[in-house]
């Protein structure tokens, strides 16, 4: 996989696949920008190499029609924000006029692509839609972690057609995430929340080869009771001891989980443990957060609403490294082939 450091970037357009999928409201106004920050630095980089900066990205899933709320203009008036340069917002994010623009950039001007997903040929991973894309650059950069299980065309189909390499963020996702799997300090704890177990099972059953503990949340220790799923570490599987559906852990819970936290080297956590978006319930999220942080282990967060929870709580710089990527954290935990990395390499 080539790096971005291993370009000659002066006066090439280069377009990059940014993970901009950040949570808004109805109206379009952004509620966390957490991943729009993450890829200043690789846009910085290109803005000082000198090179015409193209960024595309999806918003939510409009499901390939025009959502207003879904426009980009929000994530534009952010970027002017965060760097401090012009940002032309497109009206689409393929045509010749855009194309136009893109080979008239000026230095210290960036444009910015339309929503990706109004286009349903963009989730179809079309070859005639990520040709169209690569018409618009000279170099493609994937800065898009959080994508790189979604075999799209801007992930995957655009590889086919320019000259790849990862951006900054990929590489310090990548790079992060092998730190736990490959060489961990140990001892290793792994706490998987939330529910839904068909999707977490392999990230268990691969997880629970390297850390010494896993503790899983009610409602997946739950699932895994009624489906009867086997794991081949169970001893190494720790969950509350009852109330499993409850909106909470307990005290007891808490104080068993703490224990094995606080000796822990190396910590990975996703997912919740509760309902923590209301306020009665997030005790236990909370106290597990705060024990992580005490444990000064080289911590690494990811999942949309674990990510949420520790930015409202004001703690994200508490953690040895924060993911962009849920789903994709997952797969790539899991041991699953990421289409996104395999068209970079």
């Amino acid at each position: 996989m080539k790096s971005i450091r291993e370009f000659s970037l002066n006066d090439q357009r280069v377009l990059v696949r940014c993970d901009f999928n950040v949570p808004v409201d109805g109206k379009g106004n952004i509620l966390d920008d957490f991943r729009i920050k993450q890829t200043i630095p690789t846009i910085k980089y290109l803005l000082d190499q000198k090179a015409k900066v193209v960024l595309m990205s999806h918003l939510g899933e409009p499901e390939g029609k025009v959502v207003e709320s879904l426009k980009m203009d929000r994530v534009a008036e952010k970027l002017v924000e965060l760097l401090g340069v012009e940002v032309i917002k497109e009206n689409n994010c393929i045509g010749p006029e855009i194309e136009g623009h893109t080979n008239n950039i000026k230095p210290n001007q960036i444009v910015l692509l339309e929503n990706l997903r109004f286009h349903k040929e963009e989730t179809e991973n079309n070859l005639e839609f990520a040709k169209q894309l690569s018409f618009l650059g000279d170099i493609y950069i994937n800065d898009a972690f959080g994508v790189c299980h979604r075999p799209h065309a801007s992930v995957v189909g655009i590889t086919g057609y320019l000259e790849s390499g990862a951006g900054f963020l990929l590489e310090k996702e990548i790079s992060n995430l092998d730190k736990l799997m490959k060489n961990p300090e140990k001892p290793m704890v792994a706490l998987i929340g939330g529910k839904k177990v068909e999707t977490k099972s392999k990230f268990i059953e691969n997880i629970s080869e390297v850390a010494d503990f896993v503790i899983i949340s009610g409602l997946i220790k739950k699932e895994v009771t009624e489906k009867n799923i086997q794991f081949k570490h169970a001893e190494k599987i720790i969950g509350p001891i009852d109330s499993l559906d409850s909106l909470d852990i307990d005290e007891k819970t808490i104080q068993m989980f703490c224990e094995k936290i606080l000796q822990a080297k190396t910590v990975l956590w996703n997912g919740p443990f509760g309902k923590f978006e209301d306020k009665k319930y997030e005790a236990g999220t909370l106290a597990l957060a705060k024990a992580i942080v005490d444990s000064n282990a080289f911590s690494v967060v990811g999942g949309g609403e674990t990510v949420e929870f520790i930015s409202k709580q004001g703690m994200l710089d508490k953690f040895s490294h924060v993911s962009t990527g849920g789903g994709a954290m997952l797969s790539y935990l899991s041991g699953e082939t990421l289409p996104g990395l395999e068209g970079l390499k």
